[in-house]
């Protein structure tokens, strides 16, 4: 009776602090598999989330369709997915069929930069890519306009090859490995792996400029009525971010990195820390933001790319950091 008590207690407390953040029901997430959930799992191990009266339900995505029926369709309140998928869908330009405007935005960073094409180790040009097939997620949205901008520069036509649907990052780094495919795209710190395997990166994502990747994001509709626990989310996640960065952490972010990824060695955990969080020009974004450069860059891809064509400048349609700057401006700020 007593902990129950306490527990009620802590709940109300945790409800007036956040200014009725807490939720009635934990936040349904949905992820795709990888280190760059790590804030996220350090936000629920370290409690940075509960201090704002919010839980949350992480559910793994097969892939960008699953993901974006599921989020519009109301299953779930959050997404982290590449931010050219917000774009494409609210545009009406998305791989997936849906049933009502797609009514997407993005609020809260992720990844920025860090997309390579790694190919076989028997590929070493371009040229070898002719009429081959390479792996992607879905073909009209995502990283698949940054794979064809790589094969725009290494001198191939859109007939010279094809894509072929083999789900998220992840699910295509082992296709790539099990020799199922001859190239893809592939995030840090997945590309670890290939790359230490001999697999080759033929192109960076350097080459066309500042990329914001993957972000969290969320329905208009379900954040203007759930405005409380959408900032309680991001200020948790923020503060499990600092905690991350903080190289005094890095033993004990390892631990929590591991306990999430159970393949994963010492060595590699280690490796995707400094992967995400000293690499210059890319990785886990700083304090959350969204990369407004990388943004850029994204809309220009997919006003090259996006079918039907249209040019797209205007990122406002498709950011609100609204939630963010509410969220940091309770605490003052990050420095």
């Amino acid at each position: 009776m007593k902990i129950a008590k306490l527990a009620a207690c802590f709940a109300i407390a945790a409800s007036l602090f956040t200014g009725g953040a807490i939720a009635a029901k934990p936040l349904e997430v949905i992820v795709f598999q990888g280190g760059a959930n790590w804030p996220l799992w350090v936000a629920m191990e370290k409690g940075y989330l509960a201090s704002q009266g919010v839980e949350i339900k992480i559910t793994p995505t097969p892939g960008s369709v699953y993901l974006v029926q599921n989020l519009v369709e109301g299953k779930f309140d959050i997404g982290f997915m590449t931010f050219d998928n917000v774009v494409g869908y609210d545009e009406g330009q998305g791989e997936a069929k849906l049933d009502r405007p797609a009514d997407l935005f993005a609020f809260l960073g992720g990844l920025t930069g860090g997309l390579r094409l790694l190919v076989h180790p028997d590929i070493h040009s371009f040229a070898d890519l002719k009429g081959k097939s390479l792996a992607v997620d879905a073909p009209s949205t995502g990283y698949s306009l940054v794979l064809r901008k790589f094969l725009e520069q290494g001198g191939l036509s859109e007939s010279d090859y094809k894509f072929e649907n083999m789900g998220g990052t992840g699910e295509r780094a082992e296709a790539l490995i099990q020799n199922k495919t001859v190239g893809t795209i592939v995030t840090s710190p997945i590309d670890l792996l290939p790359i230490a395997k001999g697999y080759r990166v033929l192109a960076d994502s350097k080459s066309i400029g500042p990329y914001q990747a993957t972000l969290f994001v969320a329905r208009r509709e379900w954040a203007q009525a759930h405005a409380a626990e959408l900032v309680g989310f991001i200020r948790g996640y923020v503060d499990g971010l600092a905690w991350l960065s903080d190289p005094a952490h890095r033993d004990e972010a390892v631990a929590i990195y591991r306990k999430h990824l159970p393949k994963a060695t010492e060595q590699s955990a280690r490796k995707a820390w400094d992967a995400l969080l000293t690499a210059k020009d890319e990785g886990l974004s700083k304090q959350g933001r969204i990369d407004m450069a990388g943004v850029a860059t994204v809309l220009k891809l997919r006003s090259e790319y996006g079918r039907p064509q249209k040019e797209l400048t205007d990122p406002s349609r498709y950011v609100d950091e609204s939630y963010y700057e509410k969220a940091l401006k309770k605490t003052g700020g990050y420095q």
